[in-house]
């Protein structure tokens, strides 16, 4: 359930990333590109959380750091590729 919210919360943080530089006169391209690195950065720390604090090896939570870094990513690598 928690990575479920988690994506859940990357796809929300995806609106506000391409919306905000609709709202000042720019491309989504650009909420895209940065999205994409800002969702790295976050989905790296929640799998060193799930390393250093929840007593996962590095194995057991690669895949999950995929599945929630790939979801939206994907959504953000389409807008970038539409819009381009």
């Amino acid at each position: 359930m928690r990575t479920a919210i988690i994506i859940v919360i990357g796809f929300l943080l995806l609106g506000i990333c391409l919306f905000v530089p609709r709202l000042l006169g720019r491309s989504m391209v650009i909420g895209a590109q940065v999205f994409i690195a800002l969702w790295f950065v976050a989905t790296a720390v929640n799998l060193w959380l799930g390393v250093s604090r929840a007593g996962y090896t590095v194995m057991d939570e690669l895949p999950i750091f995929l599945a929630i870094f790939a979801l939206p990513a994907a959504a953000a690598g389409f807008v970038w590729w539409k819009y381009a």
